[in-house]
């Protein structure tokens, strides 16, 4: 018997290191997503895009299952701005999508600077989803502000962004930003996009969308692509 322990204990640790890799190539393939929302209890999804998705066919985009609407990436930082956004912001719109854009937000530029970046692209079209904020730490600055520094200019973002198109935006965050950064009364007035490629997000964080893949196949867009799904219906969506 205590032969068979010898053999049995390599064998489980192969199999395991097995899973191990093929899981991560899974993901980094796409062909492993471990969100997949019921589309009965979300029926309606949308896909956030930048030029990483190249020269989108969006009529394809439109056609694909539960995809109603679609977040455009339209600047970064102070001076950025994403060059195929008003290509993707008329094609999302011509296909019939509902269409919001979103700016990153770097914690090491002036929000003034910021707001007015967004503001100088923002097509100004009433029917459409509300601004979206993207804060996140992946990719920003190495040597950001303090914490209550880079509040305050996340929510001057925000309420110059209301003020100039009486729309109330809302935040893109991932859970580490969320909890570290976006606590409190000043910012639960205003809608959460929570990013979560594991779990389905608990309900004790209020939340209108939710982002459960970032590397997702769409038709219309070769590569990977981000997928949302809304809290809610078609008329949520048109609430929107």
């Amino acid at each position: 018997m205590k032969r068979w322990r010898w053999l049995i204990a390599p064998v489980v640790l192969a199999v395991l290191g097995l899973a191990v890799v093929l899981a991560e190539q899974g993901l980094r393939s796409g062909a492993l997503q471990l969100n997949r929302p019921d589309p009965k209890r979300f029926p309606v999804w949308g896909v956030d895009v930048s030029h990483h998705q190249g020269t989108i066919e969006w009529s394809a985009v439109a056609r694909a299952p539960n995809v109603l609407f679609a977040y455009v990436k339209a600047t970064e930082g102070g001076d950025w701005v994403d060059h195929v956004f008003a290509e993707n912001w008329k094609g999302a719109r011509d296909a019939g999508l509902r269409v919001g854009a979103y700016h990153y937000f770097t914690f090491c530029r002036p929000a003034a600077d910021q707001a007015k970046n967004f503001l100088s692209v923002l097509p100004p079209e009433r029917d459409t989803l509300p601004p979206a904020l993207d804060v996140e730490f992946g990719g920003n600055c190495s040597s950001p502000p303090p914490t209550a520094e880079v509040r305050a200019a996340v929510l001057e973002w925000l309420e110059t962004v209301e003020h100039a198109t009486s729309r109330r935006p809302i935040i893109y965050a991932t859970r580490d930003a969320h909890e570290a950064l976006l606590q409190g009364e000043a910012f639960a007035k205003y809608g959460l996009w929570i990013r979560d490629v594991f779990f389905e997000p608990e309900q004790d964080v209020p939340w209108v969308m939710w982002q459960f893949a970032n590397r997702a196949h769409v038709d219309g867009i070769e590569g990977f692509v981000d997928l949302d799904a809304l809290a809610g219906d078609r008329a949520v969506l048109e609430e929107l």
